[in-house]
């Protein structure tokens, strides 16, 4: 995380500087398909690998045609309601103590010790207590989706809360502000293009933990499509599965992208990790 006159930091994107990137991925795009048609023609068996036009017929069928219950475009509307709340619950939780962190030498002394044992423990090792703990309901993937966001949101924000000017948070004490209001008046406004850098990525990990927990802690959603077209041994669900998710995925990024931009331009600075 570093201010825009480092010269090393990303400038903001521009659509102008985008277009050549744009053909160049179009192009990377087509190559992909061609080798994907050529490998399951020539080498890859039916049933491990579906030509694209199946896979493309298949994603349609089951946008209008239910498969394991619903229709496609429900499952993804589940799995977007289980990211949503695990994703949430990890900012309402990540960011204050983040924040209260960078404030607070004591309390940061205090949290680090449980906060690193807990950010290396992978998002899928929590599999077991969600399900002994939720079954198959809708809290075990919750859980295993904020445990993939929360280490982000609270390193984005510590960080961010770090990088306060002195000079600001000296002229709070001066005016005789108290800590809940250097927090939010001061460190929180500092730290925001920090913050909506680390929920990019808090994002990206909650969308892979939601999937792996979908895989097997779920009865529903778009990785479950996956699940029981392996259990069918159809190839084309696996693979429209696999694509939906990266389609949201891309979305995600897209958009987190947008917010970035409009921070930078309503902060003047700009963070990335």
């Amino acid at each position: 995380m570093a201010a825009l006159n480092h010269p090393r930091v990303r400038k903001p994107w521009r659509a102008s500087e985008a277009r050549p990137r744009r053909w160049i991925g179009a192009l990377g795009i087509l190559v992909l398909v061609l080798v994907w048609q050529g490998t399951a023609v020539l080498v890859a068996d039916a049933s491990t690998l579906a030509p694209p036009m199946d896979v493309i017929r298949r994603f349609f069928e089951m946008l209008v045609h239910p498969f394991a219950g619903s229709t496609l475009g429900w499952h993804v509307i589940v799995s977007l309601g289980r990211f949503a709340s695990g994703f949430s619950l990890a900012v309402v939780v990540g960011v204050p103590l983040g924040l209260t962190m960078s404030w607070f030498p004591r309390f940061e002394a205090v949290i680090t010790p449980f906060f690193n044992f807990f950010r290396f423990i992978a998002p899928i090792a929590w599999v077991p207590f969600a399900i002994l703990w939720f079954g198959t309901g809708f809290g075990g993937p919750v859980l295993i989706i904020f445990s993939g966001a929360f280490a982000p949101c609270v390193i984005g924000s510590y960080g961010g809360g770090k990088l306060t000017e002195v000079r600001l948070l000296e002229a709070a004490r001066t005016v005789g502000a108290g800590n809940f209001k250097i927090i939010t008046d001061v460190i929180l406004p500092s730290a925001i293009p920090s913050i909506v850098a680390a929920l990019r990525i808090a994002a990206g990990n909650a969308w892979q933990s939601l999937v792996g927990a979908e895989l097997i802690v779920a009865s529903s959603g778009v990785a479950y499509t996956m699940v029981r077209g392996q259990m069918n041994r159809t190839i084309t669900v696996v693979m429209v599965g696999m694509i939906a998710i990266g389609i949201v995925g891309l979305i995600m990024e897209w958009l987190f992208r947008r917010l970035e931009v409009a921070v930078y331009r309503r902060f003047g600075s700009y963070a990335a990790l």
